[in-house]
Parts: C-alpha cells; structure tokens; sequence
C-alpha cells in the first residue's frame, strides 16, 4: 500500500502511516492529499486492520503543513481544486472509524497540526512543535483546526492560539490536554504502539462503536447521545466479539477477539 509520498508498515492488526517527503519537511502537497485520502479509505475498508498510527518520516518534522512553494505559481482555479481535495483528505482522517493515533515528531504546523488534531489520540516527541499560522498567511485553518481545536480545549485558548499562531511546545501542548503524553524522539513511535497494543487487546467492534458514540455525540444534544449510544451499543450485542467476551469471562480465559 507504498505510495510515492506515504509509506504504510503494517504489524499484524496494527497499520502505521508515514508521511514521507522528509527532505520538505513532510509538507502535505496535492499529490500527498490524494494519496492520504486513498489510504485512509482503503485502511477504513480492511477489517484486519483495527487500529492505525500517523506518523513523519525524518526527525525534523511530522508534518510542517501544506506545501507552500508548490501553492506560488498556482491559480486561484487550482487553489479552489486543492482546497477541495485537502478538505476531503483532512475530513478522512478526522473520520476515520478505527482508533488513530498521532506520533508526532518535530514540527506540526499548519495542515500538519490539524491532521494530528484529526487522530483520537497525540503522542508527541520532546522536540515537537505545535502551531496554527494561517492568519499570517492571510488565510485560516480550515483542515479542521477551527472546529477540532476548540472541541479539544476551550474556545477561549483556541481563539487565542488560532488568532496569534502561537507556537507550543510539546511539554506546553501536554498542559493544555492537547498532547496526551512527551517521549524522547527515540521512543515515540515504541510508546504509540505500546498503546495501540492495550487498545487491540479489547473488541476491535467495541473500540470502534465506542469511538463513533463519542465523535457523534459530541455535536448533538445529551437525549439524541444517548440515542446513539444505544444504537451503537446494540450492534456490539449482535456481533461475535460480544458473545466470546461473555464466554471468556465465565470460562475465566483471555478472550480472542476477531471484529465480527
């Protein structure tokens, strides 16, 4: 699943993405957002698959945001014709139905943070960088930082690093309850798969149903929540997992999950 811009190393039930244009600071180019978008499908699809890490190749940069020199030359037409695609890539990973998990590494700027801002989970290095610069630029964060960031800290504090595009750094970011734990460089990736591990050891049905009650029910009032909560709830009662877990526990046994 090797594309020219993402590499995709799979480890049994674990699916671990890589940016991979290290030489610019893995910047999200239009071909990168094709290829994320297709990626991240074809991963969603694939039922061996239960959980997944994003991640940078390189040391210096997770992703440093959209490529900006490939944007000079470009008009307003093809501007409009990447906005489109990016918003469909940014959409994608921030649905993705299966846990995502960020590894950040070096610079997340821009698109690079909001991407990050799109998985479940953020797992950063010591020497990340986090920061929304847009409006220097004359433009906004509309890869879903207006939306996601706010949802994750208080409108107040997103306005506030949106409107001055603050650079934070990962110990600042683990602070304000953006970044969920700071490793070395050397064990950042180690450290997301140790959690990817203990998530994977559960229903991979459940985790997913669980994930989709909390992303849905974060945009709708409590009674329509707990609607979709049960909704949610009765597709684990129907499935496999649900019926080995019961059978495990009063056998006293690790149950053996398989996502059905």
């Amino acid at each position: 699943m090797n594309t020219e811009t993402l590499l995709v190393e799979r480890k049994e039930h674990l699916a671990i993405v890589y940016f991979s244009r290290p030489d610019s600071m893995n910047a999200l180019s239009t071909l990168m957002a094709k290829e994320l978008l297709a990626v991240f499908s074809n991963l969603a699809a694939d039922r061996e698959v239960w959980t997944a890490i994003l991640t940078g190749k390189g040391d210096k940069a997770f992703c440093a945001g959209a490529d900006l020199k490939e944007r000079k030359d470009m008009s307003l037409d093809q501007m409009r014709q990447q906005r489109e695609l990016f918003v469909q890539a940014f959409k994608n990973v921030s649905t993705f139905p299966k846990p995502l998990i960020a590894a950040v590494n070096g610079y997340a700027f821009g698109g690079g943070f909001e991407l990050a801002l799109g998985c479940d989970i953020i797992y950063a290095a010591e020497n990340a960088v986090f920061s929304l610069p847009e409006v220097g630029l004359g433009i906004i964060p509309a890869g879903g930082g207006t939306q996601n960031l706010p949802r994750l800290v208080s409108p107040a504090l997103a306005k506030e690093l949106i409107f001055t595009g603050k650079r934070l750094t990962a110990a600042e970011a683990e602070k304000l309850g953006i970044v969920r734990k700071v490793t070395s460089p050397e064990k950042l990736l180690e450290e997301a798969e140790l959690l990817a591990a203990v998530i994977m050891k559960n229903s991979p049905l459940a985790v997913w149903q669980a994930k989709k009650a909390i992303n849905l029910g974060l945009s709708v009032d409590l009674s329509t929540g707990f609607a979709l909560e049960a909704e949610c709830y009765n597709v684990c009662l129907k499935s496999s997992d649900r019926d080995e877990g019961l059978r495990a526990f009063n056998e006293k046994r690790k149950p053996v999950f398989s996502g059905q």
